[in-house]
């Protein structure tokens, strides 16, 4: 005779339950903290004369610290990644010891402000093109991040026309400087029209009582007469 084994079945979660666990875990993947942000500034790019020498900017944030902190630069050569420099930041404060792995790149970062720029010297146009600042931080879970700057490399720089500017300039401040006075104009006819109007109101006003004044004392003096007697 064989045993049976009879056992409780497991409850399945119902829509309710299963709703709300996934509610969870979305809420929970979306308050997690991008905790590691790097940035080339606000502005990209930079056009820069050839034979000159110019900073590629690079920046990083992070909201929970960093330990072992990576961070590479790296040149995309028609679509060919190479490597610029790069280095492993212990901690915040200490200053890394970074591998150069090109000849005209020079670090000039300084962690204690975030910054892992690096200088590039004598630039050629074979230069031109994209530049990734890398980072990954075990703190993390060894997430990467990274930021594109572009590098424009030209014979000279060009000279920017500002004579539309100008004129667009001349005629806004034209309209602005005509409306200003239209307006000082027309608040100093409304005031002059208006001391005038109370200037009439106080004539009229002045005149009625002249007028009033003249017809009581005639009026009294007519009836000061005397009556004449009966013979």
């Amino acid at each position: 005779m064989e045993d049976r084994w009879t056992g409780v079945k497991p409850s399945r979660l119902g829509p309710p339950y299963t709703a709300f666990s996934l509610f969870f875990v979305l809420l929970l993947g979306v308050w997690s903290p991008q905790a590691l942000e790097m940035s080339v500034g606000k502005i990209p790019f930079l056009e820069a004369v050839n034979g000159s020498t110019v900073m590629l900017p690079c920046t990083y944030a992070s909201c929970i610290g960093i330990k072992n902190l990576y961070f590479l630069w790296q040149f995309n050569n028609n679509g060919t990644m190479v490597k610029l420099c790069d280095s492993t930041i212990p901690s915040e404060e200490v200053e890394p010891q970074v591998n150069i792995h090109h000849e005209r790149v020079e670090f000039v970062g300084k962690n204690h402000k975030n910054n892992i720029s690096i200088m590039l010297w004598n630039i050629t146009f074979e230069d031109g093109g994209q530049y990734t600042c890398f980072g990954r931080n075990p703190k993390e879970k060894d997430k990467n991040h990274s930021a594109i700057f572009n590098l424009i490399v030209v014979d000279e720089l060009r000279v920017v026309d500002n004579t539309l500017t100008i004129i667009i300039a001349s005629a806004v401040g034209g309209a602005i400087a005509f409306l200003m006075g239209f307006m000082l104009l027309k608040n100093f006819t409304l005031f002059v029209l208006s001391k005038l109007e109370e200037k009439n109101k106080e004539c009229l006003v002045t005149s009625s009582g002249i007028d009033n004044t003249e017809n009581g004392l005639s009026g009294s003096k007519a009836d000061s007469k005397p009556t004449p007697k009966k013979k």
